[in-house]
């Protein structure tokens, strides 16, 4: 009996020592495949990289520097207990307010996605420019400053502060705002509908499918509970009714194209508006991406429709004649676990091309401009909305029609409507929850009365 307890005990030690031997092993095999997945993600490089806080004060101290051409304004906005600023820095030489409104007026936003940094670099390096601390060697600067006379030009050189904070503190990968909804996903047109990949895609079939999906996730493309929820999206929307854009771009990185509209759909304007953008975008194309970037609709060219996008409603809304989103730079040939890498150069002599071609680029576009658009200013009254009117008016319907700035009609009673549909369904449930808070109070405090007997005791 002895000997049999003494042997039942040796197999259990036997079993419980190999069983912890095989878990060390196996932890210690999860932990260096751990420390090699956290290797293989790349970080910041500050030493290349400037922090949000650092960027945004060397933008400021650049305004202070030059105030005969360069003015700044931080726009705020906040609800829900959510808040976020807009900083906007506006190049205009001769700043009187009439004189503004004669000339040709451009919007660029950068930094709407936090990952992208990149893109607030270039739009630091587009102001140093115009502030003419830095010099553009490829061109000719007394026929540039000709050009830029005649041009006012609003950077919104980090639209996405809070979602930029989120990455700078660790979480790479993010693109959303400060509570979770993509800004570029926020606007009214075709605003909250989801389509799948097009496998079909060329671009997908090229080995970008991995770029896509990244791009495609709901979670990440999160919409918000309704058009222009979001602070910092208001602010822009305000921002581009009040200055009434000529020329929109929407700076982002992932890839390297220069799109048109539209995004959530996979045609293009017709006409003379896509002869005007095709055109100059193909010149651009040919100059300084020696043709290699994709040109073309962002919902044609990607491989997935994006609905509720700023260019989308700058075009459509606003009335910009020319709206574009550029992609200044993508590493298709990185893991999509590693999205600094993904979305942002690393290395000194990348950075320094893409910042150079870029900005290169734009520069190109500020003079061109003025020729693809012809005379615009006798024809400025076809692209101004009949007036300004705030949120509230626009989802009460107030925009039910109006001639477009080609002279065809454009029914917006739908995306009024899709807006009204979303607060209507808010509504709705909402009154359905108090409903039933309600009348869980009343079965409670019936069951909670005494039970009184109807006999006489």
């Amino acid at each position: 009996m002895d000997l049999a307890m003494a042997i039942s005990n040796f197999l259990l030690f036997s079993i419980c020592f190999c069983f912890l031997a095989s878990y060390q092993d196996l932890h210690s095999v999860n932990a260096q495949s751990h420390n090699l997945s956290q290797l293989s993600v790349t970080p910041i490089n500050y030493d290349l990289y400037h922090s949000s806080g650092n960027l945004m004060e060397e933008i400021r101290a650049l305004v202070h520097r030059h105030p005969d051409k360069l003015t700044m304004e931080t726009i705020k906005a906040g609800n829900r207990g959510y808040g976020a600023e807009v900083t906007v820095v506006t190049y205009c030489k001769q700043k009187q307010e009439n004189n503004e409104r004669s000339k040709l007026r451009i919007l660029l936003s950068f930094g709407q996605h936090g990952r992208e940094l990149i893109t607030t670099e270039l739009a630091l390096r587009i102001l140093s420019i115009l502030s003419e601390e830095k010099i553009l060697t490829s061109m000719d600067q007394s026929s540039l400053n000709s050009a830029l006379d005649n041009l006012v030009i609003k950077v919104v050189p980090m639209e996405n502060v809070n979602g930029r904070k989120i990455v700078e503190a660790g979480d790479l990968c993010e693109r959303r705002n400060g509570r979770g909804v993509d800004l570029n996903r926020n606007w009214s047109v075709d605003w909250g509908k989801k389509e799948k990949i097009d496998c079909d895609n060329d671009r997908v079939r090229r080995g970008t499918q991995r770029l896509l999906l990244i791009d495609y996730d709901p979670y990440e493309e999160n919409p918000g509970i309704a058009p222009f929820s979001e602070p910092e999206s208001q602010i822009m929307r305000k921002l581009a009714i009040s200055f009434e854009p000529h020329l929109w771009v929407n700076v982002h990185s992932g890839m390297e194209a220069l799109f048109m509209p539209y995004d959530h759909k996979n045609t293009t304007p017709d006409g003379l508006p896509l002869q005007r953008m095709k055109s100059l975008l193909e010149e651009v194309n040919h100059l300084h991406c020696q043709d290699r970037c994709v040109v073309g609709s962002g919902g044609g060219s990607v491989g997935y429709f994006a609905h509720g996008t700023a260019t989308d409603f700058m075009y459509d809304i606003v009335g910009a004649p020319m709206a574009f989103t550029f992609e200044i730079y993508g590493d298709e040939a990185t893991s999509s676990s590693d999205c600094f890498k993904m979305f942002n150069p690393t290395d000194l002599a990348t950075y320094n091309r893409v910042l150079s071609d870029w900005s290169a680029t734009f520069f190109t576009i500020f003079k061109l401009v003025p020729h693809k658009l012809g005379e615009f200013n006798s024809k400025a009254s076809m692209f101004k909305l009949d007036r300004l009117v705030s949120i509230d008016e626009y989802l009460d319907g107030y925009l039910m029609e109006r001639r477009n700035r080609y002279g065809k009609k454009m029914e917006v009673l739908e995306l009024g409507m899709q807006e009204i549909r979303t607060y209507f369904r808010l509504f709705l449930l909402s009154s359905v929850l108090l409903m039933f808070m309600f009348c869980s109070r009343i079965s409670k405090s019936k069951c909670s009365r005494p039970i009184v007997s109807a006999l006489p005791l």
